[in-house]
């Protein structure tokens, strides 16, 4: 099509990055309705894209092709555009070898002067703003005036069938299926397995509680626990998204499931650190309903090791169990 954009958005990241930078193509789709966008990931993470309306194609940084293959491939899509979510050196090249015209890419890297690449600033985030908003400043640098950040992934009708499926058996006998993500891969603080483990027993002597254990890894103590289910271990992501879209809620710290939840509309207690790297406003959930759990403002002062992804909020005026009871407790109880 004469004078269509072709968009590429490259996110070679994290499972919650990558879910963050789901509104990008809704967003350019509203602005630009034939424009043609592909999405640029690695393959673990290719999943969260799939069956998404508003990509036309997905391509692998991670394909174990040669980076001349890559320009290649990349050449023949034609883009008009091209928006680097994520700094890199090589794949700047592999853009800019690729004949893309307009590129834009994060911050001031040398190789994004030498080759004429436009850039965005986050500006040492101030003000501090979300992750999905710092995304979305590489569409505006091509005309996008958003109307939402809410992340989103779409499932497929037969996903959604055992979503249904796995609904209708577990609430036959309770009222709510619960996940608990007891992981983060050390990407934020977190509670100790052992903390999760106190957490998990109390679920478990509600009657009214299906508890899930959504880790693909369960750490060896939550292994086996009496009354517990672990459907994802081992599981492809796509299988897992069907887990998560089964939930009511999911309890987890600041980590790439919470933001899976959130695109599918799941409800979610997250525990946060306030500081800047890791905060609430910058890393939250968005798009669903949640609830921020957070240490008290004079915990960090004590207690803080001094990199908060070795903080595990278990000291005195960290986050409790209880903390997280209030908060669910509150949810269950609305009118």
């Amino acid at each position: 099509m004469k004078n269509q954009k072709r968009i590429l958005i490259v996110r070679p990241d994290r499972i919650g990055d990558v879910v963050l930078s789901t509104p990008l193509p809704r967003e350019i789709k509203r602005q630009f309705p034939n424009a043609y966008i592909a999405i640029m990931l690695k393959k673990y993470t290719k999943d969260i894209f799939y069956n998404n309306p508003y990509v036309n194609k997905i391509l692998l940084v991670d394909d174990d092709k040669s980076f001349w293959e890559k320009v290649r491939e990349i050449k023949k899509e034609k883009f008009t555009h091209a928006l680097m979510l994520l700094p890199s050196k090589k794949l700047n090249y592999m853009l800019f070898l690729s004949g893309i015209p307009y590129r834009v890419g994060v911050g001031h890297k040398l190789y994004q002067f030498l080759t004429f690449t436009r850039f965005v600033s986050r500006k040492k985030y101030r003000p501090l703003r979300h992750e999905a908003d710092y995304c979305m400043d590489l569409a505006r640098k091509i005309g996008v005036i958003p109307n939402s950040l809410d992340t989103e992934i779409f499932l497929t009708k037969d996903e959604m069938l055992k979503v249904k499926k796995i609904k209708e058996q577990i609430l036959s006998a309770k009222k709510y299926i619960i996940g608990i993500h007891t992981t983060s891969g050390n990407s934020s603080p977190n509670w100790s397995p052992l903390k999760y483990k106190e957490l998990i027993e109390q679920l478990t002597n509600n009657p009214d509680f299906h508890i899930i254990i959504t880790d693909n890894q369960v750490p060896h103590i939550l292994q086996n626990i009496t009354g517990v289910d672990y459907p994802n271990i081992n599981k492809p992501l796509r299988e897992s998204l069907v887990i998560f879209a089964a939930l009511d809620y999911l309890i987890s710290s600041s980590t790439g499931p919470m933001h899976l939840a959130a695109a599918l509309r799941v409800k979610t207690i997250s525990l946060f650190c306030p500081l800047t790297a890791c905060s609430p406003k910058l890393w939250g959930p968005i798009g669903n309903p949640n609830k921020i759990i957070l240490p008290s403002e004079n915990y960090c002062s004590n207690f803080c090791p001094g990199d908060p992804k070795k903080c595990n909020f278990e000291g005195e005026g960290g986050i409790s169990v209880e903390n997280i009871f209030q908060a669910l407790y509150a949810w269950i109880n609305q009118k």
